[in-house]
């Protein structure tokens, strides 16, 4: 069954993301979406259980053929999660606190229909060079990342002068593990837009 694929998701980078997979979709996005989580939570699985929370405001309005596809993505560093920066103080002790050190970056993906869902989280480990104070203010003045997890884009000037290692998906770390993604829309028997079958 060719599914209506809904992107429960206002991020720019993953739309690009999912474009990028040659799968026709639209993006829909309900208000109030509720993005908290148990307080006792590891910090691992907090992305996972956020796509999958972000999922349920959808089942009330979901038609036969959708599948919405929800996610969220956290950086932690010492089992500390570390989100969206409130402010230029928040954004600079995050980017001073992956400074020089490794951290991982986790994205939770919840792929919902009627008849249930499946989620699953990716995690890719990222290794930042010692930053000087002069490129954070510099990055958070002109980026202002206050949209993003840990308070940085790996596709951005930070991402391209401070990245020295990565280990696992580049694209998980943008926000959305495509390659898993794809694998999973596989198992689901979804039909891509240019018809790739299996020999």
């Amino acid at each position: 069954m060719v599914r209506r694929i809904i992107l429960a998701s206002n991020s720019p980078r993953r739309r690009q993301l999912m474009e990028g997979l040659d799968i026709p979709f639209e993006v829909m996005v309900l208000p109030d979406i509720e993005e908290s989580y148990p307080d006792d939570m590891p910090a691992k699985e907090i992305a996972e259980y956020i796509a999958r929370e972000k999922a349920e405001p959808y089942k009330s309005v979901m038609e036969d053929n959708w599948l919405v596809i929800t996610a969220d993505t956290t950086v932690v560093v010492d089992d500390i999660v570390l989100g969206k920066p409130h402010d230029k103080t928040d954004a600079r002790r995050m980017l001073h606190a992956i400074s020089g050190r490794n951290h991982q970056v986790i994205t939770g993906v919840c792929l919902t229909t009627k008849e249930g869902h499946r989620s699953f989280s990716v995690s890719t480990d990222v290794t930042f060079k010692q930053l000087s104070d002069e490129e954070i203010d510099y990055y958070i003045d002109n980026y202002k990342p206050f949209d993003k997890a840990g308070a940085y884009g790996i596709q951005e000037w930070i991402g391209y002068i401070g990245v020295t290692g990565l280990n696992g998906s580049y694209f998980n770390v943008m926000g959305l593990p495509v390659q898993r993604l794809s694998e999973e829309l596989k198992r689901m028997d979804f039909l891509y837009c240019k018809d790739i079958t299996s020999e």
